[in-house]
């Protein structure tokens, strides 16, 4: 799979997005400002969600969670998030001004047709309309890369869908979990394995929304080939997603932490070899016998005549019953390292 110029798959660092959502409240200075903060932040995509409230719902849609005062309805929010098609275009071009690829989920049947009309390069199908053959339909006739997060559905289904999509589109999977914020006990990264082990064919990734590092990171070393979190400007901003999400340094963090892991993953180490480059002998770390004391020839050695020091590279710990007892063929001083070649009779 590629999307823009990145190839998608285990053997290339994950493609990150940082996922907006519906963050920006609305006013099209501060999606902006999204755009020109994840850039620097090293992701690769930044992404929204849109919403048109008359095509994709209705005044009786009720909330979820009520977390709005200043929204009647769910459906007043979805009015109050929405943007225009030209709107949308300039965000387009904001976001590859500075250099990222630009992804939106649709909701709607004309969500799709504006997004198309700009080019989109890919879709990604958030979790609750990966039930909706309408929209599955109409992206998988355009032929571009489909994202599918498996927040609301199981492996059998997602994977069926998968492998029907998969006849007009490429087709990468996103393990999520639906709860906002994922507490540790419920990231289920064993699920992310499984999902992996069974989609034989297709880039899996990870749809994160415990507002850590941690699990995408170790996603990462896993196998994950995308890593999607939510990012916020600040901790205290307003909005249902803030505590899912990740604050500007923490999505530096994230993407550093994914370059590391992905290195660590692409690179197994073979000890020999590892020793061998390590510029310096590992016997410098060891130790060997050495004289306690100064000792006179012909001296015939006891324990306490003995003394285990570094460096290695001389007679060892093993040696110790074959030195006791052996006469020094000449005097030797303190810490002297001993060799066979010390005594009489050898």
């Amino acid at each position: 799979m590629k999307i823009s110029d990145y190839l998608i798959g285990t053997q290339h660092p994950p493609f990150v997005i940082a996922e907006v959502a519906q963050s920006h409240e609305g006013s099209l200075g501060q999606a902006m400002a999204f755009i020109e903060v994840a850039a620097t932040c090293g992701v690769q995509a930044i992404k929204f969600q849109t919403h048109i409230a008359a095509q994709e719902s209705t005044p009786q849609e009720p909330w979820r969670v009520p977390f709005s005062q200043q929204d009647v309805s769910r459906y007043d929010y979805w009015q109050r998030m929405e943007f225009t098609f030209d709107q949308w275009r300039l965000l387009k071009e904001h976001a590859e001004h500075h250099g990222l690829v630009f992804l939106s989920s649709p909701f709607s049947i004309r969500a799709c047709e504006w997004l198309d009309a700009l080019g989109m390069v890919a879709w990604k199908i958030a979790s609750g309309e990966a039930h909706n053959p309408e929209i599955l339909d109409w992206v998988g006739r355009t032929g571009k890369p489909i994202l599918l997060s498996g927040g609301l559905s199981s492996h059998e289904s997602l994977l069926n869908l998968a492998f029907r999509l998969k006849q007009d589109a490429p087709v990468a999977l996103l393990h999520c979990t639906s709860r906002y914020p994922t507490p540790p006990e419920e990231v289920g990264l064993n699920q992310f394995e499984a999902l992996r082990d069974a989609a034989t064919g297709f880039p899996v990734g990870l749809s994160d929304h415990s507002a850590s590092c941690v699990p995408g990171v170790v996603a990462t070393y896993l196998g994950a080939s995308l890593i999607e979190v939510h990012l916020t400007l600040h901790e205290r901003m307003f909005g249902p997603d803030v505590v899912a999400s990740l604050t500007p340094e923490g999505l530096k963090s994230l993407v550093e932490g994914i370059r590391f892991a992905w290195t660590m993953r692409q690179m197994p180490v073979v000890k020999s070899v590892q020793l061998e480059n390590l510029g310096f002998d590992p016997a410098i770390f060891g130790r060997s016998w050495v004289a306690a004391c100064d000792l006179p020839q012909g001296h015939s050695l006891t324990r306490s005549d003995l003394a285990y020091k570094k460096p290695g590279g001389g007679l060892g710990y093993e040696q110790l019953e074959r030195l006791l007892g052996r006469t020094l063929r000449y005097p030797v001083a303190r810490d002297h390292g001993l060799q066979w070649m010390d005594f009489d009779d050898c």
